[in-house]
């Protein structure tokens, strides 16, 4: 991507202020100031004077109350996409077809298709097209990463990797009330929690030979068709990984009542990691006073009690126990440090379109896999 010519900070505009906009979108945006400039908000119906935004952060700025007056707006650079799913590959093309920049939350669209169109149609405009995978800058993820790349004579060192079991649990037994309830494109908690669970596998692994799913509505409240529990097996032939095949086991519950929850269990040739609880910066975003406390040093730091154990074998048959810490903190702030380099400097994104159409991908064969009965093979990239 060529560096913008425009200097100083992004003029950008967030598309909805809900959970996804005031939680992951806009403190990011304002705590960056050299960076980005919160020129405007979508609010179609703002309740005070301010709207949501001065409620929340005391901050105010423009209140647009249609995407056309977004679009039309010519001081906006940078639109970020933080609606309803159903809306994101309608509002990301629009935002493109008008000259901006955008980044769009997950699931980034409802079909790889969509993907495919909105990707060729950025490159063609020369405008940058970014996928929020932010839970790739998770505390765990991040420990987890650094764990498999450990050199194969580190006492730490899981071996040959077998099989990597990956949850992201909830205890609901009632309907949340909001617009994911319905029946409506990329719906569910295969696109909700999946989109993370396999941009992670990815991640660590690449792309799989074929994938098998179990996706449900387990409570049988609500919509039928909307999947309230999932999981999908992604298969890797000997070799690729490992010299074993190895297997990603990615689940979400909606009945799992266990605190904390399950979140990685790896096993190896030499050892087995065992983490529970789930990193921590989307409960500190939820009620973060200000935007700059992504900068207190408590923010995106797990607590001692939720790092993983590690299990390695050793030559006389006993099993030595450590704590593998997560050392380094969960910082989503590190997508927007990326994009913006992306846009102003043309930077190399360090989450690819491609990489996110493929999840989307994914999770369209998991669907498929799962009302067919039987394992699917993707086909080459």
């Amino acid at each position: 991507m060529a560096a913008n010519t425009n200097n100083g900070p992004i003029r950008t505009c967030v598309l909805g202020v809900g959970l996804a906009g005031l939680t992951f979108h806009v403190p990011f945006v304002l705590a960056l100031p050299e960076l980005f400039t919160l020129h405007s908000v979508l609010e179609r119906n703002p309740t005070s004077e301010g709207g949501k935004l001065k409620d929340r952060f005391g901050v105010s700025v423009h209140i647009h109350r249609t995407l056309d007056a977004v679009l039309a707006d010519p001081q906006v650079e940078l639109i970020i996409v933080g609606t309803p799913n159903a809306t994101h590959y309608d509002f990301a093309k629009a935002a493109l077809t008008a000259g901006k920049h955008v980044l769009v939350d997950k699931p980034v669209t409802a079909t790889a298709a969509q993907a495919k169109e909105l990707g060729e149609l950025s490159r063609s405009k020369g405008l940058v097209l970014y996928p929020f995978q932010n839970r790739r800058w998770d505390s765990d993820f991040l420990a987890l990463k650094k764990l498999i790349r450990e050199p194969p004579d580190s006492p730490h060192s899981l071996g040959d990797l077998i099989e990597l079991e990956s949850h992201f649990d909830r205890y609901r037994t009632a309907l949340k009330g909001t617009w994911k309830d319905g029946a409506a494109p990329a719906n569910g908690q295969t696109y909700d929690l999946g989109s993370h669970l396999i941009d992670q596998a990815l991640v660590l692994f690449g792309r799989p030979k074929s994938v098998t799913a179990f996706i449900e509505n387990v409570r049988a409240i609500g919509d039928p068709d909307v999947d309230d529990s999932f999981t999908i097996f992604l298969r890797y032939p000997a070799g690729v990984v490992s010299p074993h095949p190895v297997t990603a086991i990615l689940r979400a519950h909606i009945l799992s009542a266990r605190a904390p929850q399950p979140r990685y269990q790896v096993r190896g040739s030499k050892g087995t990691y065992v983490k529970f609880g789930v990193d921590i910066q989307e409960d500190q975003l939820r009620v973060l006073p200000e935007p700059k406390g992504i900068y207190e040093p408590a923010y995106g730091h797990e607590p001692e009690s939720t790092w993983g154990t590690l299990y390695n074998a050793e030559a006389d048959g006993s099993v030595a126990e450590s704590v593998w810490a997560s050392s380094e903190p969960g910082a989503y702030v590190g997508l927007f440090h990326n994009l913006a380099a992306v846009i102003r400097e043309g930077a190399d994104q360090a989450v690819k379109w491609e990489e996110a159409t493929s999840v989307v991908e994914i999770i369209e064969l998991a669907h498929q896999s799962s009302k067919e009965g039987r394992t699917i093979e993707l086909p080459k990239a």
